[in-house]
């Protein structure tokens, strides 16, 4: 079976983008995304980021920055991130808006308040598909280094998943603890939500259940669609 994947961060420009081009590069069906209200890269100071709305072209953004000081924004790799970024796609994507994307297998975040950001829009989203959605947190600092190394381990991560006997049973938190990963992955915390879809079954569940003796069963049934319980476990 092949999975879909989609890499988010906050503003869909650094860390999302290695993940993107790295599995995109070895033909990973993958898209990207970031949860942030407005794309924000950094400035000539603190107190002024350069700030964009989603969906403005990559190549806007570096013509601008380039306009505006190109060694500063070479010397801090900007320049060359966004260059990396347009021959990857056109322009950030906001995950909140993505719902005609279609659906995702596997969801990785690189920072815990954008996987918070993914869980609670999953969790309320009016979903018409029954389907297990992997969601993966890897808490990785937002600089090109760091951004480097989370990509390798979300394309691990990938090929582990992918090697597994069955897809489902990737989703159990005893499949990352045993996980043998190299440094310097194993300082990285992870975090995953095996988040199960509201769908129409919901709907059906709860007309069966006046229907007779299997009452019981459909009801474990709409439990078991309806709700989702995070795991975490550290490596």
């Amino acid at each position: 079976m092949k999975l879909r994947y989609a890499m988010v961060c906050a503003s869909n420009q650094n860390r999302s983008m290695e993940a993107h081009a790295l599995l995109q590069k070895i033909g990973l069906d993958v898209s990207s995304y970031g949860t942030g209200a407005h794309v924000k890269l950094p400035g000539p100071s603190i107190r002024e980021p350069n700030i964009y709305a989603f969906g403005t072209p990559y190549q806007i953004m570096f013509n601008d920055l380039k306009s505006k000081d190109p060694h500063l924004y070479k010397r801090n790799g900007l320049l060359q991130m966004l260059k990396r970024n347009v021959s990857v796609k056109e322009a950030p994507q906001r995950w909140q808006d993505n719902a005609a994307d279609g659906a995702f297998d596997v969801v990785f975040t690189f920072e815990e308040r954008v996987f918070n950001a993914v869980i609670e829009d999953l969790d309320n989203r009016e979903q018409r598909l029954i389907k297990t959605v992997l969601v993966v947190n890897l808490d990785v600092k937002d600089n090109h280094e760091e951004a480097a190394v989370g990509a390798r381990l979300a394309l691990d991560l990938c090929q582990k998943v992918r090697s597994g006997k069955s897809y489902h049973s990737c989703t159990e938190v005893d499949f990352f603890k045993t996980l043998d990963l190299p440094s310097p992955y194993k300082r990285t915390k992870l975090a995953h939500s095996n988040i199960w879809i509201r769908g129409w079954m919901f709907i059906l569940g709860l007309y069966l259940c006046g229907q007779g003796w299997l009452d019981y069963v459909i009801l474990f049934v709409i439990i078991k669609l309806t709700f989702y319980s995070p795991d975490c476990c550290t490596i």
